[in-house]
């Protein structure tokens, strides 16, 4: 529905198109093997993805990506990819994660050294490394250190949740060269995996979305060189915020499609299902639940639109981003647990989808930002 309301071009169509289409071909019949297989990195469908572009369609095309760099095709992709499954959704595209901060803050040659491998058919991963042990909302007060000696940096620390770690090759992590200065003093640098110092600690076994790996980093006088640092000292933390603002956008579409999967299903289900004599579909209290479910996809979907659209015009989205964020996140998380009531007991079970996309809805309320920081900043932003 809300699509009429935006001019799409003939490009974003096709791209749409391409995506609905590699959902519920190759991702929706293996989401459930994914999940079950827990901490194996489903390499087969991050290639198949990456033989069609997907991988890599928000890469810059002098660097051998699609060149669509806009946050809202990139909301246009995500939402049809985690229809299919959020967790694998999200993977296929976790390079743009990676990628935003070398684009931002780097040189050219560093983005053709790092970003350019991420392109092709046979692309390798990319991480992102902020969240520690013992800070999560609070980004500012991270405690891995970068201190300056001849040639370049030593890390010392400890990271946390690491997106892809393992299977990625490349990792943004950031560092404070002044330790209690805060944000003033963030870095960022890009370590490898074959890195002197650099350890990566087993999967971590999640609740849902295990489609993605994510591990701890340990860093132990781990020495990089200069030209791994990424724009200037203290530039770090900037960069970060403006990656978490355009990453918003695409964690708020990635859950609208999680939320739709979850209705179109429930709605089904509730056409067939009878009880009483007649499809639960025509007994009110399932009838409203469905509507409510309707009502918050749509709501969710237009507000991921609006602030991508305010990201691509050069407006400041960050207060947008964190409504779309937040409101997707949690309509997710309604609109699993309202596809799980209507399925009864049927949605308890593992025979059927909808258990599990209730365990990963409940990542996207906590990633990034829990929702606790999105009120946050949109309280912020009303009383600025």
């Amino acid at each position: 529905m809300s699509a009429d309301l935006f001019e799409l071009s003939p490009e974003q169509r096709e791209i749409q198109a391409l995506c609905r289409q590699f959902a519920e071909r190759e991702i929706r019949p293996i989401s459930l093997a994914v999940d079950e297989a827990d901490t194996e990195m489903p390499w087969d469908v991050w290639y198949q993805a990456a033989a069609l572009g997907l991988t890599s369609f928000m890469l810059p095309a002098s660097l051998g990506g699609g060149g669509m760099e806009d946050s809202f095709t990139q909301a246009l992709v995500q939402e049809e990819l985690c229809w299919g499954c959020s967790g694998i959704g999200n993977l296929i595209t976790s390079n743009g994660f990676f990628s935003e901060p070398v684009l931002k803050l780097g040189t050219d040659e560093q983005a053709r050294r790092w970003v350019e491998p991420l392109a092709g058919e046979r692309p390798t991963l990319g991480a992102l490394a902020s969240t520690e042990p013992g800070v999560g909302s609070d980004a500012a007060a991270m405690t891995t250190t970068a201190t300056r000696v001849e040639g370049g940096y030593v890390l010392r620390g400890q990271k946390s949740w690491v997106s892809s770690a393992g299977p990625a090759e490349y990792y943004v992590v950031f560092a404070t060269v002044a330790p209690g200065t805060r944000s003033k003093g963030i870095t960022a640098f890009v370590l490898e995996k074959s890195d002197s110092g650099l350890t990566i600690g087993p999967p971590i076994k999640k609740m849902g979305q295990r489609a993605i790996l994510n591990a701890e980093l340990f860093l132990e006088d781990c020495f990089v060189a200069d030209d791994r640092r990424l724009g200037k000292e203290g530039e770090g933390f900037r960069g970060l915020m403006r990656t978490f603002d355009r990453s918003r956008i695409t964690l708020g579409a990635a859950a609208t499609g999680l939320a739709r999967a979850a209705l179109e299903y429930a709605v089904e289900y509730a056409k067939t299902r009878e009880q009483f004599g007649k499809p639960i579909a025509r007994h009110q209290a399932v009838a409203f639940r469905l509507a409510d479910m309707a009502v918050r996809v749509e709501a969710a979907r237009l507000l991921v639109w609006r602030a991508a659209r305010k990201a691509d015009a050069g407006h400041d989205a960050g207060v947008e981003a964190a409504m779309a964020k937040l409101y997707a996140s949690e309509t997710a998380m309604f609109c699993t647990w309202a596809a799980v009531q209507t399925l009864g007991g049927w949605g308890y079970s593992r025979e059927y989808p909808v258990e599990k996309w209730m365990r990963d809805a409940k990542l996207e309320e906590i990633e990034e930002g829990t929702s606790d920081i999105q009120r946050l900043i949109i309280s912020r932003g009303l009383l600025a």
